[in-house]
């Protein structure tokens, strides 16, 4: 791969803008139904909350990127903790299909507002699927022109997307009344019946989703001007901007629609929520705001997934195409977000990527206290505390998915046992092969 000189690396401000770009898209656009479904009128909450648990997994990620900046960022992390073998590479592909799922969530959250601004939101499900493959098509285009394309384009619709939102919900708050404010602190419709108190932990589970695009900013490290200072500040921006959007933005939706018209509108409840407050002009402001925001998320998400698929497949870790095409991680990307986009709804996507997300947060930070934290110089209770965290939203919001959609459950082990089986293949292959191979000779301070 082409080292792009310091000239054409990106500023700490691009980082922030892709960071953004991926972290405000499909994850409060879609999801803030799908939280409310599970939550009542503690969404706000709910997203506080996953602001928390977010922030504590952060750490781990900070401090290994600010020691070994690279664009494989979480699959070089995970190759140091447990070597180039079955664990790294299945974790790793973990967070990659999970990466690949949100953008197929954002290409099909820009179908389903698209339609909305037409009126045609119950049209035929074939219509979000078609605009959703147009979307990701889109963004591949733009990063096949390069960096500063990217770059530029992130910038420019992040400034967008945050004045857009902050106008919307500030707006929204204050027609709602200062009332409004108050009532998040005295809310007492709580989880609905159906889930129960778990219901609250499961809600704060999607909810990470709109935050977990963070972790894009550590495939970062190879193309970012001075990575060992700006990863970490960027990652602390990015969820910091987000944190204060998500939550003026759900205290305005929770002012404006009741829970049950929240969930009817699940999978465009902001739209929904500005139709009472400001009549139609609202209702364009929001789906125009979410086009730019999906699509911009789809660019800045392509360009950050596709080097770490780069990664994967110089560990040997991922397959690649006939030839040597030079775009050819960027076609894989793409392309299995196109299949995803077109086969799954919202609600499906948002499951697996949720799932498979937390399972490779726990592992990222169990390998940062076993086999890490003298090379990384981490301060242990952090991590310890990110994985108790995960593990205390993950399992309420397994067994509440085992109650409602066991299919989904199935099919997540099934993806899951799918990676590990061809992982245990591919490195017996690899090792059988390329016995001194690179890929197999572990990194320093790995711990083995």
């Amino acid at each position: 791969m082409t080292v792009p000189s310091d000239q054409n690396k990106l500023s700490l401000t691009g980082s922030v803008a892709l960071g953004t770009g991926v972290m405000i898209g499909a994850g409060i656009f879609a999801l803030v139904g799908q939280v409310a479904e599970l939550t009542g009128d503690w969404v706000p909450w709910a997203f506080i909350v996953a602001a928390i648990v977010v922030g504590f997994s952060s750490y781990s990620y900070i401090r290994y990127s600010a020691t070994n900046p690279s664009s494989g960022g979480i699959a070089m992390l995970l190759k140091a903790a447990y070597g180039p073998g079955v664990v790294a590479g299945s974790f790793s592909l973990f967070m990659y299909i999970s990466m690949v799922l949100a953008e197929s969530l954002l290409g099909r959250t820009f179908g389903t507002y698209l339609l909305r601004a037409f009126g045609q939101q119950d049209a035929a499900a074939i219509w979000v699927s078609v605009l959703a493959v147009a979307a990701i098509a889109t963004g591949a285009v733009v990063n096949l022109i390069g960096n500063r394309w990217v770059e530029r384009s992130a910038t420019f619709t992040a400034g967008i997307k945050i004045l857009g939102i902050a106008i919307l919900a500030v707006a929204g708050i204050i027609a709602a009344g200062a009332a409004s404010l108050g009532e998040v602190f005295t809310a007492t419709q709580g989880p609905n019946m159906a889930a129960g108190w778990l219901g609250f932990p499961a809600g704060i589970t999607l909810a990470i989703l709109a935050y977990k695009g963070f972790t894009t900013i550590t495939n970062q490290g190879g193309d970012l001007r001075n990575p060992k200072r700006n990863i970490g500040r960027s990652i602390l921006i990015a969820i910091s901007v987000c944190t204060v959007l998500y939550l003026l933005i759900t205290i305005a939706v929770t002012a404006s629609l009741t829970i049950p018209e929240m969930i009817d509108a699940r999978d465009y409840a902001l739209a929904e929520a500005a139709a009472p407050l400001f009549g139609s002009w609202g209702v364009s402001l929001t789906v125009a705001i979410a086009v730019v925001a999906t699509l911009s998320g789809l660019i800045a998400s392509l360009f950050s997934v596709s080097k770490l698929y780069d990664m994967l497949r110089s560990m040997r870790q991922a397959p690649g195409l006939p030839g040597n095409h030079p775009h050819q991680s960027l076609v894989i990307t793409a392309g299995l977000a196109i299949l995803l986009a077109a086969f799954f709804d919202l609600s499906q996507i948002a499951s697996l990527g949720a799932i498979l997300y937390l399972a490779m947060d726990i592992a990222i930070h169990w390998g940062i206290i076993n086999h890490l934290k003298h090379h990384v110089n981490a301060t242990v209770w952090v991590p310890w505390v990110a994985i108790i965290l995960d593990v205390a939203v993950l399992g309420p919001f397994l067994i509440v998915k085992a109650q409602s959609h066991p299919s989904t459950i199935i099919i997540t082990a099934a993806l899951a046992l799918l990676i590990v089986v061809a992982q245990w293949i591919a490195v017996r292959r690899r090792r059988r092969h390329h016995p001194t191979s690179s890929a197999d000779v572990p990194t320093p301070h790995a711990g083995h």
